[in-house]
């Protein structure tokens, strides 16, 4: 989380932009990004020069030749605020925009269009010298700073661009385990968030994968995927993996439910936090997707197009708002009735309210699954999370009551948990269960809550005991009145 000095630092930044009449906040933090990408960016050109140089190996230069100054170290040390600007217009620009010119690359078909805001040389500067002075040395900070900054977009609510938290993305990966052969998606992708969180994962435990070409070679251009329907936000993920080392990610402009999405049976992995926001009409809605659920509900075509497009054996992790989980409609039947009949769901992990503050206070759930197109549902496991770390509230302070730790060892030893009772945080429900319950999946419906006998006093003994108060009270009130009247 962003707090004290730098929280202080980024609000000034902000305020900056917005003075200086950049007040739509997609459009503040599409510009602040572009900054920190070209700061980031001669971060890592200077260490992979000083790489090279330790190794003593020849470095091809991400900024050849005349470009050098247009590297961050070099132009923010102009003397004069208008040669900054003239420089940051007319060169620095233009060259971001122009990285991996091949066309096909998914950073140059969305910084195409891409325009830089900034009105003025003196504004320029000031930002420039408020983003100086950042220190954001590693990727968690750097993690932190995208979610406070999408954070402060007002339209969340409406327009989904909220992030998802950062710590609860990589619970989900940590869930899933992405392996190197792994072919990844988020059909709702936003900042790439969860794609982040998979690279990272793979290069924490699988670090053998870049030394060999062909799993290098995917890591880069085969392995991760993701749609969207905002190109700014395109545009921040593309840039945002670029600077994680995922040189030509999938990211492609699709509305991920309509007939322009054809994919079938591709990704071995899906992980997402899709929009719930409302209803869509039929026509704007694939007809594969309908078949399985009859809806226009988009928590719920999301589940149908999430077993579609994952290859038999591939697995999910997912975000769902909580009636998903215990809606009574056909549809909402139907969506469950396909994970627990027709393909293994594995795990359901009730999130408390306040996860998603200040965005949003519903309850949500998330649900975790695998394909197989035949079945293999025999229990399925549950389990009530009361804490994340964090304060439940609109301010989202650290704490220290956090079952996420508990989740992740749980789950990657199931085996353990057979003989959990029901009245514990975590359990198995056998499908029978499920399946004579309407296939409802709320875990309120399967925990059983121990309640404790509570003794009471005999009742003459409390009735004595109120008549004693009750004395008190009118001689204390005698003797104020005694007082007001001797006034």
């Amino acid at each position: 989380m962003i707090t004290g000095e730098l929280k202080n630092k980024i609000d000034k930044i902000w305020e900056t932009f917005w003075t200086g009449g950049i007040t739509n906040p997609l459009d503040v933090i599409e510009q602040f990004t572009y900054l920190l990408f070209i700061k980031q960016l001669d971060d890592v050109e200077t260490n992979k020069e000083n790489e090279a140089n330790f190794l003593g190996v020849p470095y091809e230069p991400m900024f050849p030749g005349d470009c050098q100054k247009y590297r961050w170290s070099k132009f923010k040390n102009l003397g004069s605020a208008d040669e900054m600007y003239s420089l940051m217009t007319n060169g620095v620009f233009p060259f971001i925009k122009n990285l991996h010119q091949d066309g096909d690359s998914a950073y140059s078909k969305y910084m195409g269009d891409a325009i830089f805001k900034i009105p003025t040389a003196a504004m320029l500067t000031k930002i420039v010298d408020g983003i100086d002075q950042l220190e954001l040395g590693d990727e968690d900070t750097k993690g932190d700073l995208y979610e406070y900054l999408l954070s402060k977009v007002a339209t969340a609510g409406t327009n989904g661009q909220f992030r998802t938290p950062r710590h609860i993305i990589e619970m989900m990966v940590k869930l899933t385990k992405p392996q190197p052969d792994d072919v990844i998606i988020d059909p709702a992708m936003g900042s790439a968030g969860f794609l982040i969180a998979a690279q990272k994962y793979l290069r924490e435990n699988h670090a053998d994968m870049f030394l060999d070409a062909k799993k290098r070679d995917h890591f880069n251009n085969d392995m991760f995927y993701g749609n969207d329907m905002d190109r700014t936000m395109l545009r921040i993920g593309a840039m945002n993996m670029l600077l994680h080392g995922v040189e030509n990610p999938n990211i492609s402009y699709r509305d991920s439910l309509s007939e322009q999405n054809t994919d079938t049976e591709k990704y071995t992995l899906v992980l997402a936090n899709p929009p719930f926001k409302g209803s869509l009409d039929y026509e704007a809605v694939s007809a594969d997707l309908l078949k399985v659920t009859k809806t226009k509900k988009t928590e719920l075509l999301f589940l149908a197009l999430f077993l579609r497009i994952l290859k038999k054996g591939g697995r999910a992790a997912v975000i769902v708002p909580d009636g998903v989980l215990f809606g009574s409609s056909n549809a909402h039947k139907q969506i469950r009735k396909e994970l627990i009949e027709n393909n293994k769901l594995d795990a359901v992990i009730s999130m408390p309210s306040g996860v998603f503050k200040p965005y949003a206070g519903v309850s949500t759930a998330i649900l975790v699954f695998t394909k197989t197109g035949s079945g293999g549902t025999d229990k399925v496991w549950f389990y009530d999370m009361k804490a994340d770390g964090y304060s439940l509230d609109d301010k989202r302070q650290e704490i220290s009551d956090n079952d996420i730790p508990d989740i992740i060892s749980r789950f990657n030893n199931l085996d353990a948990e057979a003989d959990r009772k029901k009245t514990d945080q975590s359990f198995f429900v056998p499908v029978e269960d499920i399946v004579a319950n309407d296939y409802d999946l709320s875990i309120n419906k399967y925990k059983e809550v121990v309640y404790e006998k509570v003794e009471y006093e005999p009742t003459e003994v409390i009735m004595s005991k109120i008549e004693a108060i009750e004395s008190e009270i009118q001689t204390e009130f005698a003797e104020l009145k005694k007082l007001l009247e001797e006034k």
